[in-house]
């Protein structure tokens, strides 16, 4: 009788985690920088659309924000100390928790946007630091310091991946030497899988999780590579080079259709700016279709739409697109600031380190500005990347906070 119910409380727990649904992850429901809000605007009036709250008091941080159960949920750096804040829909602060210590170094702040599966939150802290929280209470789960238990070092600038859900696991990259990326049990923060990968330190990309002809992989970018593994077990099963003078790659991999595309800066060879994969053999190999080193795209994300590519160029009024093809360039467009770029309902937010936020046709043929506006609150870069959720526009601005209708 005994040996019965424990088959069936395992048969049930199975059946909970296979059903767990991800309410709120790293540029938007497929990490890919698309959101799926229709009906919003196509222009805005000239002082920009109407702001519905604003806060101000979050301190420190790069991180977007992540929104589930009617609340929104973001992180912050007071002192040095990280802090993660939740909020109602109309701007009131119903809880603020701190998790620890934060990156004080350069560029200081939080850096990681929460991850939210069903009631529970996930970040990583800039000190490497994985904390599992309760998102309604905010009570705290558990922890795992990922450089301890994986003999890993902190990077230049903080450790900044927002956690990507698989499941019932928490991927995360340690960048250690023999654990290069891991799975934890995102119920206990109990280690599945570690994979040695090859051995790069981490860099600053959040991973991504791609079905391909049955195989199910974990792709990523290191300090000196794109890198792919097997997402059941962390078998390694590629590397393509992948460089940057500062080793950063912290845009996110983007795919589509049995390609990736990966996209940094520029380094001291022909093995950077923007490269497109293919994967071949079930996804255990892959092979180089095209790579352009004239696009150094550092971290403001390149979204591909309808078969062609689009980005900026950091701190630089440059905005490309690309036939997704063959990575010939179909323009540069100066028009408008570089930064951050969004997609929904047809039309692109461009957010420029300047500090506007342009609303954007784009099309293989042309680049055209509709409407824009400034941030005129908040502290320090213009980094964090906007969310779109229920007609809202959700732009974070160091310690602050801004809420837009845009519907």
């Amino acid at each position: 009788m005994h040996t019965r119910i424990l088959i069936i409380l395992n048969i049930l727990f199975s059946i909970s985690v296979s059903s767990a649904e991800i309410l709120s992850q790293w540029r938007g429901p497929d990490r890919d920088g698309k959101y799926t809000d229709t009906g919003l605007l196509k222009s805005w009036p000239d002082n920009g659309p109407e702001m519905l709250w604003s806060f101000e008091g979050l301190g420190a941080g790069h991180g977007s924000v992540a929104i589930a159960h009617e609340r929104i949920y973001v992180t912050g750096m007071q002192d040095s100390s990280g802090y993660l804040y939740c909020f109602d829909m109309n701007g009131k602060l119903l809880w603020e928790k701190l998790y620890g210590p934060e990156w004080t170094k350069s560029y200081p702040g939080a850096r990681t946007s929460p991850t939210i599966v069903d009631d529970l939150l996930y970040l990583e802290s800039g000190q490497g630091v994985v904390f599992c929280f309760n998102a309604i209470t905010g009570n705290l789960v558990w922890s795992v310091d990922l450089l301890k238990t994986f003999n890993a070092e902190n990077i230049r600038w903080g450790m900044t991946e927002s956690l990507l859900i698989d499941g019932d696991r928490v991927i995360c990259t340690p960048g250690g030497p023999k654990h290069n990326v891991a799975a934890l049990d995102r119920f206990t923060g109990k280690t599945i899988w570690t994979s040695p990968g090859n051995g790069d330190p981490a860099a600053y990309c959040s991973p991504i999780l791609v079905e391909y002809q049955g195989t199910r992989l974990i792709v990523t970018m290191t300090s000196e590579s794109i890198i792919g593994l097997d997402a059941e077990t962390g078998k390694f099963y590629w590397a393509v080079p992948q460089h940057q003078t500062n080793k950063i790659h912290a845009n996110t991999p983007v795919y589509d259709n049995g390609k990736i595309v990966c996209a940094s800066a520029t380094s001291k060879d022909d093995l950077d700016g923007i490269v497109q994969l293919e994967l071949l053999n079930k996804g255990e190999t892959v092979k180089v279709v095209w790579r352009n080193t004239d696009f150094p795209n550092l971290m403001g994300g390149v979204i591909l739409h309808d078969g062609y590519l689009y980005g900026a160029e950091y701190r630089k009024s440059k905005w490309y697109c690309f036939n997704g093809d063959t990575g010939n360039i179909q323009y540069i467009d100066e028009s408008f600031g570089g930064g951050v770029i969004t997609w929904a309902d047809g039309l692109f937010y461009c957010y420029a380190e300047k500090g506007n936020i342009g609303l954007v046709k784009a099309s293989p043929e042309s680049f055209t500005v509709i409407s824009q506006f400034p941030v005129t609150l908040g502290t320090d870069q213009h980094w964090a990347h906007p969310v779109i959720h229920n007609g809202r526009l959700y732009i974070r601005h160091g310690n602050a906070l801004l809420v837009y209708r845009i519907k």
